[in-house]
């Protein structure tokens, strides 16, 4: 199967419309997450599918882990019930202190296992406190519900510890994956069985501590860290004045000024791009011909603005490459691109030392760190054509 950023649609649009969901304004998402089925494969997946919660974390007692299953479903934003069934979001959900109260508690002994019908969106842990979700109307008069914002300091669910898993599941399969693309805060692993047995988004032993210090110690990261709750992204963190909105701009202008002189290539399932910087513009031939302005910090962090990834099978994955090279600090060190050998990552003082921390997390080096942290498959996700079952684990502290 071809990695996300070659399919239909990337994470970023998902992620796109959930933050501005996720702040105060009555919008949601409307769209599938990132781990979306290739449409071109067909398999043997049936709705039903067992979905076990564990939770080992070693830090939380059951009767304090809340479980929040919640998305889409034929383009109406629904949420599965304690006792496993699908229902739709209804703002009359809301309580008196106008917040609902969607969340499935753990069984006796750590394991709770519902029966997950076809959608997708995603499964929240909150630890200690239940999530504040909001269900609303959007502006097509259609109930929504606004999803928790932990990198925004007046979202009513910042004090709470929590974190999510993101899946989608259809008739194609199951496509799913552990992310800390807008945080990083509970330890959690998703292990898929069916024509395969698999595991990702494990955090080794003392990752979260190590994750935690090394952010702390990088410098213009320090900020992104909130006491011993989570880790924002960069991203996220520009946005709310904690982290420099230039950062990346000395290697911005390096790569430009470099690829001015020389041929940089991109290579895709389209086939190979060749690029130069010409009247400002990093333009490719090839395949097809794009080009792209040059992107600020924000651009870089959030793969996005000038390295916006449209879905056409061109200039997306194109736009993927270069927001993991620069992300992965890449650009300059190869004039081949995607590198593939993950040894090359991170490798200069000025790079995504956020990423960097949610890798070295990892037991297998695998994580979303950014949108397209798929790129050349290093993203903590896994899928499967004909599941019988997913388990996610809150894992030890």
């Amino acid at each position: 199967m071809a990695p996300r950023h070659q399919r239909t649609l990337g994470r970023r649009k998902f992620l796109a419309a959930l933050g501005g969901a996720a702040v105060a304004a009555p919008v949601v998402a409307a769209i599938a997450p990132h781990a979306l089925a290739d449409p071109a494969r067909t398999s043997a997946a049936a709705g039903g599918l067992p979905l076990t919660i564990v939770n080992n974390s070693g830090s939380f007692a059951d009767d304090s882990v809340h479980v929040y299953i919640v998305g889409n479903q034929d383009g109406r934003q629904v949420r599965v019930t304690p006792d496993g069934t699908l229902a739709p979001i209804a703002v009359s959900d809301n309580g008196p202190d106008g917040f609902t109260d969607y969340a499935i508690p753990l069984a006796g002994g750590g394991r709770t296992t519902l029966s997950l019908p076809y959608m997708s969106g995603r499964i929240y842990v909150s630890l200690g406190q239940k999530l504040k979700l909001r269900a609303v109307t959007d502006g097509n008069g259609n109930p929504a519900l606004q999803y928790p914002a932990g990198w925004v300091s007046s979202d009513p669910n910042y004090p709470v510890l929590h974190d999510c898993a993101e899946f989608t599941y259809n008739a194609s399969g199951m496509f799913c994956n552990t992310t800390m693309v807008d945080m990083f805060s509970v330890p959690l692993s998703i292990r898929l069985t069916g024509a395969q047995d698999q595991t990702t988004g494990t955090v080794r032993d003392g990752g979260r501590a190590a994750a935690f210090a090394a952010v702390r110690q990088a410098g213009e990261f320090a900020g992104l860290v909130v006491d011993d709750t989570r880790i924002i992204a960069p991203g996220h963190g520009l946005d709310a004045g904690l982290f420099p909105k230039d950062y990346f701009a000395p290697y911005i202008d390096e790569v430009w000024t470099t690829y001015a002189g020389k041929d940089l290539t991109v290579t895709t399932g389209a086939g190979t791009f060749t690029g130069r910087v010409r009247g400002g513009r990093l333009t490719f031939t090839g395949p097809a011909q794009v080009a792209f302005d040059k992107p600020s910090t924000r651009d870089v962090l959030f793969c996005d603005g000038a390295l916006a990834a449209p879905n056409d099978g061109t200039t997306g994955p194109v736009a993927a490459v270069l927001g993991a090279g620069f992300n992965r600090s890449t650009l300059l060190s190869a004039a081949a691109q995607p590198v593939t050998d993950a040894s090359a990552f991170y490798r200069t003082a000025l790079t995504n030392h956020y990423a960097k921390a949610m890798h070295a997390a990892t037991a297998d080096g695998r994580a979303y760190g950014f949108a397209f942290d798929d790129v050349a498959g290093f993203a903590s996700y896994i899928q499967d054509s004909a599941p019988t079952g997913i388990t996610l684990t809150l894992t030890p502290f």
